[in-house]
């Protein structure tokens, strides 16, 4: 791949050329399997394409994606080209913070030493590559680390309110998996769009979720969110593991449903398996039953940076680990002891 360096900003904030060669530590996996596969090592620096640029890594956020993507599993992540039998990406990692130091032959909208947050592949490095139309200018009242976990679980949030759910002022919204962290942002969202949020999490989470500004909560290990005492307009399913008909029964007639993600599931197909029933049941029905995979560009991106420098969205920073903690914060993740988004702090 083709690359033009332009230079890296020191701590003192000069620019400095800088070879696109060169080493890092990167946390790197060699093969599919638990958080004993992952090791901080020493790895090449990536180079840039024409139409990417290079982040020197503050910080990045971990997702449940990125345990997908270090098990492989469910059998259908591989099939869709993350590799067969080992990632085909070592370094994991995706929502990133950092400043530019390296920019493309055909990048327009960066220049070496901007503040930008959004998309890379392999955050959980020093440095990482990310496609131009993934990443967006850090607003200045963010800090890195704010930034790191605002893309992904953000725009996801975003685009199921407005783009799937299509949320109007005054309709009750219910956020399964409110405390995570597409929950987090989905509460936020849907109140500054004018929503009546209810959100759904555990005991020790509820005080969290209120301070998202949720309405209403419900603690799922006291109370059946779906127990069809109430029913709402627009169902945010970010918990994962609900029944198709139990949702329904939570929704008004003319509701509609939007399952993000999807856990739990047989090995090939995982969760996919209820938004595959979802997409063959709404054509039979008066509610809207739906599923997407969220668009990752700077659209979106920007459109969520605009809620937040109008202090309608606050990113929840949730526990901070150093890059060699890595392994530690996905195992937090699966185990469901992350509270909003966490925070892989690199530098």
């Amino acid at each position: 791949m083709q690359s033009t360096t332009h230079g890296e900003v020191t701590q003192a904030g000069t620019i400095q050329a800088r070879d696109s060669e060169g080493t890092m530590r990167a946390i790197v996996q060699q093969r599919y399997g638990s958080s004993e596969t992952l090791r901080l090592d020493a790895t090449v620096r990536p180079s840039v394409a024409a139409d990417e640029v290079l982040i020197e890594v503050h910080a990045a956020g971990v997702d449940r994606g990125v345990w997908h993507l270090m098990t492989g599993m469910p059998y259908l992540v591989r099939l869709m080209g993350y590799g067969l039998r080992r990632p085909a990406q070592p370094v994991p990692g995706a929502d990133v913070a950092g400043r530019v130091v390296a920019i493309g032959r055909d990048v327009e909208r960066f220049k070496v030493g901007d503040e930008v947050f959004g998309i890379a592949d392999g955050s959980f490095a020093e440095f990482a590559a990310a496609k131009e139309h993934k990443l967006a200018r850090k607003p200045a009242s963010l800090t890195f680390e704010e930034a790191a976990v605002a893309s992904i679980s953000g725009i996801t949030a975003l685009q199921a309110l407005t783009d799937i759910g299509r949320i109007e002022a005054g309709q009750k919204v219910l956020v399964l998996g409110a405390s995570g962290g597409v929950g987090s942002y989905a509460v936020q969202l849907a109140k500054a769009l004018g929503g009546k949020v209810t959100g759904v999490a555990s005991t020790d989470k509820l005080d969290f979720v209120r301070s998202l500004g949720a309405d209403d909560v419900i603690d799922y290990t006291a109370t059946d969110a779906l127990d069809k005492s109430r029913r709402y307009d627009l169902i945010i399913d970010a918990g994962g593991r609900n029944p198709l008909r139990r949702l329904r029964a939570a929704l008004t007639p003319d509701g509609t449903l939007v399952i993000v993600g999807g856990e739990g599931g047989d090995r090939l197909t995982g969760g996919m398996a209820r938004q595959i029933g979802a997409l063959l049941w709404s054509p039979f029905v008066s509610q809207r039953l739906t599923m997407f995979i969220s668009t990752e560009d700077h659209r979106f991106i920007e459109r969520l940076a605009g809620f937040i420098e109008r202090g309608e969205v606050t990113p929840a920073v949730g526990a901070r680990y150093e890059l060699s903690e890595a392994p530690a914060a996905i195992v937090d993740l699966a185990a469901g002891r992350a509270e909003g988004k966490s925070v892989i702090v690199v530098r």
